[in-house]
């Protein structure tokens, strides 16, 4: 009971912060572009990994695993943090934050449908019900419920929002076969994920001093987003005595992500939004309930 109560401790502090994030994200984009935001977070992040490491005393994992751990990590690091932040950042550049929010989290339901070719894993009729219900809130906050008269505030935003869950789903799907140590994992992805993060900040941006406002804001989203809300996730699920009653928490953050757009920004958060929001999550969660339902079925 004792270790219970400190993952739902560790569970909700991750979640506090990973429902900050949008509003900094939001914030952080008005002192710097995208890029430059990912090149500045990306490696705040990688100093406060390399603390945590040091503190775990895990850097001969590194060595350990040697050179196919380093060379797989160089691949996993294109797809998190370099490419799912570099689409997902300017899918916050592009849209209003409770757009962007609400878009991102139909991750659960993208990874589902890339587990089906990828995984081989079977899928029922009814799975596909709940698919869709997520996939109708997407049109939801996309369209904001105006149907007769449809309009996005960026096309090009939404597809990026939607594209980062694929992003985001297929870099779980490889990380999931990679047995590594989870922090060494993280440690390594985002030592190529700076290093790409600056030649793009190189190629196609600048790399100039943010000022105190984007300081503050890139400094928050390295250490809260990327760094350390991670690996205290990770320790809520250790001391969880089942990974259910902490990942169902998870399902929070998308509606406190909206109150603090809402305080913070100071966005009006529509009706469409919230809406369309609890479809994407009501479809995640008849997923999740199919999916146990016929686990035990087939256990009985």
């Amino acid at each position: 009971m004792k270790n219970q109560t400190k993952a739902f401790s560790y569970a909700f502090i991750a979640i506090f912060f990973w429902s900050t994030v949008g509003s900094a994200f939001k914030l952080s984009l008005r002192s710097v572009n995208f890029l430059q935001l990912l090149f500045y977070a990306s490696g705040i992040s990688l100093i406060v990994l390399t603390l945590i490491l040091l503190i775990q005393k895990k850097f001969h994992l590194i060595k350990q695993d040697g050179w196919n751990g380093i060379r797989h990590s160089a691949l996993l690091g294109i797809l998190n943090p370099f490419g799912y932040y570099v689409v997902l950042l300017k899918a916050y550049e592009l849209l209003p934050a409770q757009e962007a929010v609400a878009l991102n989290y139909i991750w659960p339901v993208t990874l589902v449908l890339l587990s089906i070719p990828v995984l081989k894993q079977p899928i029922t009729f009814k799975n596909v019900i709940a698919i869709v219900i997520s996939f109708a809130g997407t049109v939801v906050v996309a369209t904001h419920g105006q149907f007769s008269n449809i309009h996005f505030s960026s096309p090009l935003g939404v597809f990026l929002a939607l594209s980062s869950s694929i992003i985001w789903a297929s870099f779980w799907i490889f990380n999931v076969k990679d047995k590594r140590d989870e922090v060494v994992k993280l440690f390594l992805n985002f030592v190529f994920g700076f290093i790409y993060s600056t030649i793009a900040c190189l190629l196609f941006s600048e790399i100039k001093t943010p000022d105190l406002n984007g300081i503050m804001g890139v400094t928050y989203i390295g250490f809260f987003e990327m760094g350390i809300t991670f690996v205290l996730w990770l320790k809520a699920l250790q001391l969880s005595t089942t990974t259910a009653r902490v990942t169902n928490l998870i399902y929070i953050s998308p509606f406190l992500s909206l109150m603090f757009v809402s305080i913070v920004v100071g966005e009006k958060i529509i009706p469409a939004t919230i809406a369309g929001l609890s479809l994407v999550v009501a479809g995640i969660l008849l997923q999740q309930y199919f999916s146990a339902s016929d686990k035990k079925r087939k256990l009985s």
